[in-house]
């Protein structure tokens, strides 16, 4: 049986795919992904993949493309050829699989699983509701579960990756922190000025700090580092950043796709948590971790890409002292903080 997982937007969003697509592979000769361009590096990175299909959907994204006809009539072509069994259209809360379910049902796709709001008509076999709040990885791995998949024996249904390369060539010896300051949404990161604060207090608070960040991101993290933390960023792939995340003893990072594939490689999270979206959804998934930021801003629930409320109060109310503790709670040894909680939240 031969199956298609469909995740047509950013990594974070793939990486939470993992699970279902782990549950899926255990019950399929051949497992492809249909990506967006933003997520398909992450969809080559997950165990149970066969295969990558790339497209960029015109009803997904921040700028998405305009509809063309000549590309869609290629994807049919692609998706045709390949003969699926069945498909498990995965989104978020927010998405409707319908229009990704109309091009598989035109591909001739046999049976196709969604979860929907909105009245699917002919084109789902399986019209699946999550439960209320879920997060996001379990609302996946829930779908696949309903339409027949289970994850295999021993798998905990955490996220994971493919053994990422070592990143000792990148950082050295010795243990440290990372510092992620960037996020592709604008509202879920902190000011420039507050990630540098945080820098410096971890230093001074004897922690040695690596910064990184993608290509675009180089001016950011140069300025958050000023000289007293290790720059990585433009200097990592997606791999490479995973190997920098995984040696970390914690991951400080915004609501974005690094948090997740720190979640991904095991590392502990403190979470610079910006509630445009909702925390329950979206928090790093089945790692210890910390959740910083004013939950109940007025920003709450708006889905803002960029901050509506002056001052970023939901994130540069943060203290760096706060992050500090918040650090220094995760990296501490398991037998100092075997009777706490695996996460708490803290608010202004």
């Amino acid at each position: 049986m031969r199956t298609l997982v469909l995740r047509l937007d950013n990594l974070g969003d793939v990486l939470l795919a993992g699970p279902a697509v782990r549950a899926v592979a255990a019950g399929s000769s051949g497992v492809t992904m249909l990506c967006g361009p933003q997520g398909a590096t992450a969809a080559r990175l997950l165990p149970g993949v066969d295969e990558v299909l790339v497209w960029e959907a015109p009803w997904v994204g921040y700028n998405p493309p305009k509809l063309c006809p000549d590309e869609v009539h290629e994807l049919l072509r692609v998706l045709t050829a390949r003969q699926f069994d069945r498909a498990l259209v995965l989104t978020s809360y927010h998405q409707s699989p319908l229009p990704a379910a109309l091009l598989l049902r035109l591909a001739g796709v046999r049976r196709i699983a969604a979860d929907s709001e909105d009245y699917p008509g002919s084109l789902l076999d399986l019209r699946h509701r999550r439960a209320p709040g879920r997060h996001e990885a379990q609302a996946a791995l829930d779908l696949a579960v309903a339409d027949g998949f289970a994850l295999p024996r021993g798998d905990d249904g955490r996220l994971k990756i493919l053994t990422p390369p070592s990143a000792r060539p990148l950082t050295g010896p010795g243990p440290y922190v990372v510092v992620h300051p960037g996020a592709s949404v604008p509202a879920r990161a902190p000011s420039l000025g507050r990630m540098a604060s945080v820098v410096r207090a971890l230093t001074a608070a004897g922690h040695r700090v690596v910064v990184t960040g993608g290509p675009g991101e180089t001016a950011l993290t140069e300025a958050v580092a000023d000289g007293c933390a290790l720059d990585l960023g433009g200097r990592t792939g997606l791999a490479e950043l995973a190997g920098v995340l995984a040696d970390a003893g914690a991951v400080v990072v915004g609501n974005t796709g690094p948090a997740h594939l720190a979640a991904a490689v095991g590392s502990p999270v403190v979470s610079l948590f910006s509630p445009v979206v909702p925390v329950e959804r979206w928090r790093p998934y089945g790692v210890r971790h910390v959740i910083l930021g004013q939950q109940s801003a007025a920003c709450a629930g708006t889905r803002a890409r960029r901050c509506p409320v002056p001052g970023h109060p939901c994130l540069d109310s943060i203290t760096s002292q706060e992050v500090v503790r918040a650090v220094d709670e995760l990296v501490a040894p398991p037998a100092l903080t075997a009777n706490r909680p695996t996460a708490r939240e803290v608010t202004a």
